[in-house]
């Protein structure tokens, strides 16, 4: 494997230097700075030494500029004799295994293009003039030539190779621009200030780009915009793909979001109207109160779903409920509250508003309209609701038993949603002997039967329907009879053989339906 000449490190900053002699040699992240267009001094900069709660260790990763990138292609040409083509590949190649990180990096063949041909560098250098030609604010002239570069930019951060694009502009001061151009615009033109926002959301993609958007002031500049167009849907269905994306992965960009009081904002923002097209506010809700930052060792999203809850939102979700099917935020909705619905006490002031009942309607609605997706969302947050043993009663007391049959057999070809409501029963059956003989008496034995021959290599299936039975006979000796002259046993030995994910469910099923050989 060739390696690259020391000689190469001058294109390194120090926190990005290499060995590449040592293959154990890893280097942090370079530390984002805040961007140079904002001043520090003025009202949306923030700190750049804020850390979350319980971080761990950070990640490493090897990076490469672009000019060390394209002085190794050079060597190639000019010291191996490769022909263009052949310096590049082996550039990607060797740097690849040598465990570089590439994203962000153009790659462009030597004597056919350069950097300075790419049309996403030609939009941002573009973008960067006018904005160090403007002073506080945008011509006319500026703003409408700003249109196209940030359409531009849309089309090829946001099509099939959006992501590579994407990471190019970060590489490339894009977040740090864009950030810019929103400061400078936040009052002034709406469609420039949409097309900036809907740019934003695509630039931050990575833990990098989210902390670059962090240390730049962007979600304290980003609040202060929905503040500012808190009654304008365009604006703020942009602004919080922006907090979604942006929140993604990082739970330090959360922990800034909810410094800010986001939640009260949102809660204002579902309270006061209708938001059927700000469909990025229930994306926003469910990114925020999702602990998916792998650097935490102990994320804070369970307490923020807590303060979620206690001033309102759960309440403002359910109304978003009763619409029912011919609501277009029906399913966003529901997401959200799940999201939000994360102890017994949430779970109980959801039913309390009219959350079962809702949803109930809600399930018998997607069978007869053939709505795939709302039945298998629905029944994904009324299990999750049914964990309160209070609405475990409620549910069975609104005949949700037989509900969840039916929908059950109105989509019998679709493995999703026969695994939520299995989910459901596992739940409510859940040491509730009653529960389980109503199920039984419902047709969930049959139906566990039917899903398992039905679909033997669906494994997340199998799984739930050995976690379903198990519970239908723990507590209820009178059901196992019934389930094994079904011939459930042969097929849950079937699932333990084949699929690895259901060996200890299996077993566990097996062993409560009293057979003594369970552990083979």
């Amino acid at each position: 494997m060739r390696t690259v000449p020391k000689s190469y490190y001058k294109h390194f900053s120090n926190s990005e230097q290499i060995d590449f002699q040592k293959q154990s040699s890893l280097i942090t992240l370079p530390q984002p700075r805040a961007h140079p267009f904002v001043p520090k001094d003025h009202p949306f900069f923030v700190r750049t030494d804020l850390t979350a709660h319980e971080m761990g260790p950070p990640k490493t990763v090897r990076t490469i500029s672009q000019e060390a990138f394209d002085e190794v292609v050079k060597e190639n040409m000019e010291d191996l004799g490769m022909d263009p083509t052949e310096a590049l590949q082996d550039a990607i190649q060797t740097l690849s295994l040598q465990g570089v990180d590439l994203s962000g990096i153009v790659k462009c063949v030597p004597g056919e293009s350069s950097l300075k041909d790419n049309p996403l560098i030609q939009s941002l250098e573009r973008l960067k003039q006018l904005d160090l030609n403007s002073k506080d604010k945008f011509s006319d002239e500026d703003l409408n030539e700003m249109m196209g570069l940030f359409d531009k930019l849309i089309e090829l951060c946001g099509g099939n190779e959006g992501s590579v694009n994407a990471a190019v502009a970060t590489k490339n001061g894009g977040v740090e621009l864009v950030c810019s151009i929103c400061y400078k615009i936040r009052c002034g033109s709406k469609r420039v200030l949409d097309s900036c926002l809907k740019t934003m959301a695509l630039l931050v993609h990575d833990v990098q780009s989210t902390e670059t958007f962090r240390t730049g002031g962007g979600p304290k500049l980003l609040v202060n915009i929905l503040i500012d167009g808190n009654e304008d849907p365009e604006i703020l269905n942009s602004g919080f793909a922006v907090v979604a994306a942006s929140a993604t992965g990082n739970e330090v960009v959360k922990e800034s979001y909810m410094e800010l009081k986001i939640d009260e904002l949102i809660l204002e923002i579902l309270s006061r109207q209708r938001n059927d097209s700000i469909q990025s506010l229930y994306d926003a809700i469910r990114v925020l109160l999702t602990p998916d930052d792998d650097r935490v060792v102990a994320s804070q999203v369970y307490g923020y779903a807590r303060r979620f809850a206690k001033i309102g939102i759960a309440r403002a979700l359910v109304h978003s409920l009763h619409s029912g099917l011919s609501s277009p935020s029906l399913i966003s909705a529901s997401i959200a509250l799940k999201a939000v619905a994360v102890n017994d006490e949430i779970c109980k002031s959801v039913a309390e508003n009219g959350g079962i009942d809702a949803l109930l309607r809600c399930i018998d609605d997607s069978g007869l309209q053939g709505n795939k997706t709302v039945a298998r969302i629905c029944c994904s947050l009324l299990s999750k609701l049914a964990g309160s043993d209070s609405n475990k009663s409620a549910i069975i007391e609104k005949g949700g038993m037989d509900k969840l049959i039916v929908v059950s057999a109105r989509f019998s070809d679709d493995a999703s949603v026969l695994q939520e409501v299995m989910s459901i029963i596992t739940v409510l059956s859940l040491r509730s002997p009653e529960n389980a003989a109503c199920a039984m008496e419902a047709g969930a034995g049959d139906l566990a039967i039917q899903a398992m021959l039905k679909f033997p290599n669906a494994q997340q299936l199998q799984r739930s329907s050995c976690f379903m039975i198990r519970n239908l006979v723990a507590r209820n000796p009178e059901n196992r009879k019934l389930l094994l002259s079904n011939g459930v046993e042969k097929l849950i030995r079937q699932a333990k053989e084949n699929h690895e994910i259901c060996k200890d469910a299996a077993t566990d099923a097996l062993r409560d339906l009293g057979l003594d050989d369970y552990n083979k």
